[in-house]
Protein backbone atom coordinates (compact mmCIF):
# COMPACT_ATOMS: atom_id res chain seq x y z
CA UNK A 1 0.00 0.00 0.00
CA UNK A 2 3.32 2.08 0.11
CA UNK A 3 2.49 2.95 -3.61
CA UNK A 4 -1.44 4.28 -2.82
CA UNK A 5 -1.59 8.35 -2.81
CA UNK A 6 -2.47 9.58 0.53
CA UNK A 7 -3.05 13.36 2.19
CA UNK A 8 -0.08 15.23 2.77
CA UNK A 9 -0.10 14.71 6.63
CA UNK A 10 -0.23 10.74 6.58
CA UNK A 11 3.67 10.79 6.51
CA UNK A 12 5.71 7.37 6.74
CA UNK A 13 5.14 6.83 10.29
CA UNK A 14 3.10 3.02 10.21
CA UNK A 15 0.87 4.35 13.30
CA UNK A 16 -0.06 7.60 11.23
CA UNK A 17 -0.65 5.36 7.69
CA UNK A 18 -2.77 3.20 9.24
CA UNK A 19 -5.03 5.45 11.39
CA UNK A 20 -5.07 7.90 8.04
CA UNK A 21 -5.63 4.02 5.86
CA UNK A 22 -8.40 2.68 8.58
CA UNK A 23 -9.56 5.65 10.63
CA UNK A 24 -9.74 8.87 9.49
CA UNK A 25 -12.39 10.31 7.92
CA UNK A 26 -14.75 6.96 8.94
CA UNK A 27 -18.07 7.84 9.94
CA UNK A 28 -18.23 6.97 14.04
CA UNK A 29 -22.14 6.35 15.37
CA UNK A 30 -21.05 4.19 18.69
CA UNK A 31 -21.13 6.74 21.50
CA UNK A 32 -17.95 5.00 23.27
CA UNK A 33 -15.87 6.05 19.86
CA UNK A 34 -17.48 9.11 19.26
CA UNK A 35 -16.65 10.09 23.28
CA UNK A 36 -13.15 8.66 22.91
CA UNK A 37 -12.55 10.78 19.69
CA UNK A 38 -13.86 13.96 21.39
CA UNK A 39 -11.82 13.31 23.98
CA UNK A 40 -8.63 12.51 22.54
CA UNK A 41 -9.40 15.76 20.24
CA UNK A 42 -9.36 17.82 23.37
CA UNK A 43 -6.02 16.10 24.63
CA UNK A 44 -4.27 16.99 21.21
CA UNK A 45 -4.84 20.54 21.95
CA UNK A 46 -1.32 22.07 21.42
CA UNK A 47 0.75 18.82 20.20
CA UNK A 48 0.78 16.77 17.62
CA UNK A 49 -2.02 13.79 16.43
CA UNK A 50 1.14 11.31 16.56
CA UNK A 51 1.51 11.92 20.17
CA UNK A 52 -1.77 11.27 20.93
CA UNK A 53 -1.92 8.04 18.36
CA UNK A 54 1.13 6.83 20.54
CA UNK A 55 -0.30 7.41 23.74
CA UNK A 56 -4.06 6.32 23.04
CA UNK A 57 -3.63 2.70 23.95
CA UNK A 58 -2.38 3.86 27.64
CA UNK A 59 -5.79 6.69 27.69
CA UNK A 60 -7.97 3.93 27.48
CA UNK A 61 -6.49 1.60 29.84
CA UNK A 62 -5.72 5.19 32.11
CA UNK A 63 -9.96 6.34 31.06
CA UNK A 64 -11.57 3.21 31.18
CA UNK A 65 -11.92 1.75 28.00
CA UNK A 66 -13.69 5.10 28.06
CA UNK A 67 -16.64 4.22 29.74
CA UNK A 68 -18.82 7.47 29.90
CA UNK A 69 -20.49 6.39 32.93
CA UNK A 70 -17.24 5.46 34.67
CA UNK A 71 -15.71 8.83 34.06
CA UNK A 72 -18.75 10.83 34.61
CA UNK A 73 -17.88 9.52 38.50
CA UNK A 74 -14.25 10.30 38.94
CA UNK A 75 -13.27 12.51 41.55
CA UNK A 76 -10.20 13.65 42.97
CA UNK A 77 -8.52 10.52 43.66
CA UNK A 78 -8.77 9.11 40.52
CA UNK A 79 -7.40 12.42 38.26
CA UNK A 80 -4.90 12.43 40.80
CA UNK A 81 -4.02 9.08 40.15
CA UNK A 82 -3.97 9.82 36.20
CA UNK A 83 -1.85 13.10 36.96
CA UNK A 84 0.55 10.82 38.04
CA UNK A 85 0.63 8.43 34.72
CA UNK A 86 3.67 9.32 33.07
CA UNK A 87 1.84 6.93 29.97
CA UNK A 88 -1.06 9.69 29.09
CA UNK A 89 -0.96 13.42 28.56
CA UNK A 90 -0.67 15.16 31.83
CA UNK A 91 -2.53 18.24 31.92
CA UNK A 92 -4.57 18.96 35.10
CA UNK A 93 -7.15 21.14 33.19
CA UNK A 94 -7.44 17.79 30.43
CA UNK A 95 -8.17 15.53 32.88
CA UNK A 96 -10.49 17.28 34.75
CA UNK A 97 -12.57 18.51 31.53
CA UNK A 98 -12.79 14.40 30.64
CA UNK A 99 -14.61 14.29 33.55
CA UNK A 100 -16.85 17.31 32.99
CA UNK A 101 -17.67 16.39 29.47
CA UNK A 102 -18.51 13.26 30.60
CA UNK A 103 -21.01 14.50 32.49
CA UNK A 104 -22.25 16.72 29.69
CA UNK A 105 -22.17 13.91 27.68
CA UNK A 106 -24.42 11.90 29.56
CA UNK A 107 -26.64 14.60 29.85
CA UNK A 108 -26.83 15.26 26.42
CA UNK A 109 -27.44 11.46 26.04
CA UNK A 110 -30.62 11.67 27.97
CA UNK A 111 -32.16 14.33 25.80
CA UNK A 112 -31.26 12.89 22.45
CA UNK A 113 -32.03 9.48 23.27
CA UNK A 114 -28.22 8.93 22.25
CA UNK A 115 -25.07 11.64 22.10
CA UNK A 116 -24.71 10.15 18.00
CA UNK A 117 -27.92 12.11 17.45
CA UNK A 118 -27.31 15.18 19.00
CA UNK A 119 -23.74 15.49 17.13
CA UNK A 120 -24.57 14.43 13.76
CA UNK A 121 -27.12 17.12 14.04
CA UNK A 122 -24.12 19.54 13.12
CA UNK A 123 -23.92 18.38 9.73
CA UNK A 124 -27.61 17.63 8.99
CA UNK A 125 -26.69 13.92 9.80
CA UNK A 126 -25.06 13.37 7.00
CA UNK A 127 -21.25 13.51 6.18
CA UNK A 128 -20.11 16.90 4.15
CA UNK A 129 -17.73 15.32 1.39
CA UNK A 130 -15.04 18.23 0.51
CA UNK A 131 -13.28 18.35 -2.30
CA UNK A 132 -9.61 19.76 -1.49
CA UNK A 133 -6.48 19.48 -3.89
CA UNK A 134 -4.05 20.45 -0.83
CA UNK A 135 -3.57 20.44 2.61
CA UNK A 136 -3.60 24.34 2.29
CA UNK A 137 -6.98 25.19 0.97
CA UNK A 138 -8.33 22.75 4.13
CA UNK A 139 -10.12 25.72 6.87
CA UNK A 140 -8.77 25.15 10.79
CA UNK A 141 -13.09 25.55 11.39
CA UNK A 142 -16.39 25.64 9.63
CA UNK A 143 -19.34 27.72 10.77
CA UNK A 144 -20.38 23.61 11.96
CA UNK A 145 -17.77 23.49 13.96
CA UNK A 146 -18.47 26.81 15.30
CA UNK A 147 -21.92 25.68 16.40
CA UNK A 148 -20.69 23.08 17.63
CA UNK A 149 -18.38 24.52 20.23
CA UNK A 150 -20.87 27.06 20.93
CA UNK A 151 -23.43 24.88 22.02
CA UNK A 152 -21.05 22.01 23.74
CA UNK A 153 -19.84 25.01 25.84
CA UNK A 154 -23.12 26.19 26.37
CA UNK A 155 -23.87 22.57 27.51
CA UNK A 156 -20.77 22.31 29.64
CA UNK A 157 -18.24 20.90 27.62
CA UNK A 158 -14.65 22.22 28.13
CA UNK A 159 -11.63 21.91 25.39
CA UNK A 160 -13.98 21.85 22.58
CA UNK A 161 -12.63 25.19 20.63
CA UNK A 162 -14.01 25.22 16.47
CA UNK A 163 -10.52 24.17 15.42
CA UNK A 164 -10.98 20.97 18.33
CA UNK A 165 -14.23 20.41 16.79
CA UNK A 166 -13.17 20.30 13.05
CA UNK A 167 -10.20 17.79 14.00
CA UNK A 168 -13.25 15.58 15.34
CA UNK A 169 -15.82 16.18 12.82
CA UNK A 170 -12.86 14.98 10.36
CA UNK A 171 -11.45 12.19 12.32
CA UNK A 172 -15.36 11.00 12.98
CA UNK A 173 -16.39 10.84 9.15
CA UNK A 174 -18.83 14.00 9.66
CA UNK A 175 -16.73 15.72 7.31
CA UNK A 176 -14.53 13.61 4.52
CA UNK A 177 -12.03 15.84 4.11
CA UNK A 178 -9.42 13.16 2.31
CA UNK A 179 -8.17 15.01 -0.61
CA UNK A 180 -9.25 14.68 -3.74
CA UNK A 181 -6.00 12.46 -4.62
CA UNK A 182 -6.28 10.31 -1.47
CA UNK A 183 -7.36 6.87 -1.94
CA UNK A 184 -9.62 7.33 0.66
CA UNK A 185 -11.69 10.26 -0.68
CA UNK A 186 -13.79 7.87 -2.50
CA UNK A 187 -13.94 5.13 -0.38
CA UNK A 188 -15.34 6.95 2.67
Amino acid sequence: MADLTRCEWSGEDPLYLAYHDEEWGVPLHDDRRIFESLILDGFQAGLSWLTILRKRENFRAAFDGFDIEKIARYRAAKQARLMADASIVRNRAKIEAATTNARAFLTIREEFGDFDSYIWGFTGGRTITNRWRRMADMPAETEESQAMSKDLKARGFRFVGPTICYAFMQAAGMVNDHLIDCFRHEQV
